[in-house]
């Protein structure tokens, strides 16, 4: 359970309240401080010249190659919000909120760089995974995962996957394919927390790296992400 103290001079909230359920906290990215992100923010990584286009506050992926664009600068404590759509059943993306500069260099073709990353899944994912003969598909779910990739640390809130990496969220509110999901990010002194539709499901601390750049991510399947906007803290 995740019943973080809330404090209103981090974020323009439309909706707040807490009990033992958890806390809502709907923020639309208005109020001092804010930016939007687009075009002139980004910059290409492994990505080719037509994975990623930008029409007004709306940024849309091919899915092809499997790959990440960055933004121009790292940042250490900030709030992300954006909304996502899947435009397939069964679409794979994610946000990385501090990934490892290195990792990125190193990316001469096809793949992904290490860091944080908080999971984009459609909810057809998760069949799609069975009925393509793979495992069980009982190590992720499509609705909010927060994990480390590769060298990054982190250590989850509960519910834990079983193995013990991914912070499972605490509840399933993620809408089907097509419908614009809401997700607030909050990543603060090594700690990152995240918001589906404006509850607060999953995250975790002790991250490692706790700086870097934020990147969005390529995987395979088309996704729109819109109204991109983040904030500095100090």
């Amino acid at each position: 359970m995740l019943v973080p103290i809330l404090f209103l001079g981090l974020a323009c909230l439309t909706q707040l309240h807490a009990d033992e359920t958890g806390s809502v906290a709907k923020i639309n990215g208005s109020g001092p401080g804010w930016v939007s992100l687009g075009k002139a923010d980004f910059e290409k990584v492994n990505s080719a010249d037509d994975t990623w286009s930008f029409k007004g506050d709306v940024i849309h992926c091919t899915g092809k190659p499997v790959s990440v664009m960055r933004t121009q600068k790292q940042y250490t404590n900030f709030e992300l919000v954006c909304e996502w759509r899947h435009m397939k059943d069964a679409g794979n993306s994610g946000i990385f909120v501090w990934t490892i500069p290195a990792s990125l260099e190193s990316l001469k073709g096809p793949g992904l760089p290490h860091g944080i990353e908080v999971q984009v899944l459609d909810l057809g994912y998760k069949d799609a995974f069975e009925q393509g003969g793979k495992r069980k598909a009982d190590w992720f779910t499509c609705h909010g995962d927060v994990f480390p990739v590769g060298a990054a640390k982190m250590k989850p809130f509960p519910p834990v996957a079983p193995n013990g990496r991914r912070s499972f969220p605490s509840k399933e509110l993620t809408l089907d394919t097509g419908q614009w999901n809401h997700y607030y990010v909050r990543a603060i002194n090594g700690e990152v927390r995240l918001w589906v539709n404006g509850e607060e499901v999953s995250g975790g601390t002790g991250c490692s790296p706790s700086t870097g750049y934020l990147c969005l991510e390529s995987e395979g399947s088309p996704i729109e992400f819109r109204g991109l906007k983040l904030r500095e803290l100090p």
